[in-house]
């Protein structure tokens, strides 16, 4: 098997591999992933919380990334990797941004499938256009079955409907602004960014020194975002807030930790739509524990188009 997760069979022609162990590390890492998401969603104000999680989960990879380093021979490392790593910090501070507007105007159970559901989609199109990755016809049904799911999920018509009856006196304008789903949309485009980012730097710099570097990059981005931007004062909103976000980035670093270390082995479009794995359940906790649903056919709805979703994923990731 070479650095891009394929062996000598398959050189020739594009067919993803991915092993037991990356879907059970990769699902592993989307649980926890929902867990972080639960914490921020119900946080006082979730850019601070995702900014004390970061802080937290930093002081622990920073100088076990330094120590990875050190002990692996100290090796200058590579200025493209570096740049990776900065860039990815930066477009995961953005997707933190991005995250926290669109928890502020929406339920976990529709922002999280549909970031979540977006970013698969943008990141196949990345893989087969930019890394010269193909997709055979269970991909590409992998493919249709996401976008089905995202227009169950999401139902657009309806929110163009709505829009067109209140385009007079700027009420279109105000409902972009204040809907979720534009917020949303742009916490997926951000997510298919920092993952294709990732994917080439984990294949230049080992995964745990390249997440210190990441890290360091999002937190000081994110503290800087909060003081000039969001009006400072960080832990306003008291000390068990900011335990709880601690233990939410903590759980965060363990999830990214995972991805990145599949990502350094097996190839994007088998990575990233298998991480989405974990929709269905974030649908279904928002829907029934977080009483985000109206009934039970809100309910029935929002999971069974995460679970369209999921298939997708699945459909994308082992047979794309």
């Amino acid at each position: 098997m070479d650095r891009n997760g394929r062996t000598g069979s398959d050189r020739g022609g594009y067919r993803p591999l991915v092993s037991p162990f990356i879907i059970g590390l990769v699902a592993i890492s989307a649980v926890l992933h929902v867990a972080w998401n639960v914490r921020l969603k119900t946080a006082g104000d979730a850019l601070r919380a995702a900014t004390i999680g970061m802080l937290a989960a930093g002081v622990v990879i920073v100088p076990t990334g330094l120590a990875a380093w050190w002990i692996g021979g100290a090796h200058p490392l590579p200025v493209d990797g570096l740049a990776l790593g900065v860039g990815s910090g930066v477009v995961e501070a953005a997707y933190f941004v991005f995250l926290a507007a669109a928890y502020r105007r929406g339920d976990l159970s529709v922002v999280y499938p549909l970031a979540r559901g977006t970013a698969p989609l943008l990141a196949v199109l990345i893989g087969v256009g930019a890394l010269g990755e193909r997709l055979g016809v269970a991909g590409s049904l992998g493919v249709l079955g996401l976008l089905l799911g995202f227009l169950w999920l999401q139902r657009p018509w309806r929110a163009l409907a709505l829009a067109r009856r209140g385009a007079r006196g700027g009420a279109a304008r105000r409902s972009v602004r204040d809907s979720p789903v534009v917020f949303a949309l742009m916490t997926g485009v951000t997510i298919a960014a920092y993952t294709t980012i990732d994917r080439l730097g984990t294949r230049l710099i080992d995964p745990v020194p390249y997440a210190a570097i990441l890290w360091a990059t999002c937190s000081a981005v994110l503290v800087a975002w909060v003081a000039l931007v969001a009006g400072g004062d960080l832990f306003r909103d008291g000390r068990e807030e900011a335990r709880r976000a601690a233990v939410g980035g903590w759980l965060t670093l363990a999830a990214y930790l995972g991805i990145l270390g599949a990502l350094s082995v097996a190839p994007l479009s088998g990575v990233a739509p298998l991480r989405e794995s974990a929709t269905v359940f974030a649908a279904a906790w928002g829907s029934v524990k977080m009483g985000e649903a109206a009934d039970r056919a809100e309910v029935g709805r929002r999971v069974g188009a995460s679970a369209l979703i999921v298939g997708g994923a699945l459909l994308l990731a082992l047979g794309g």
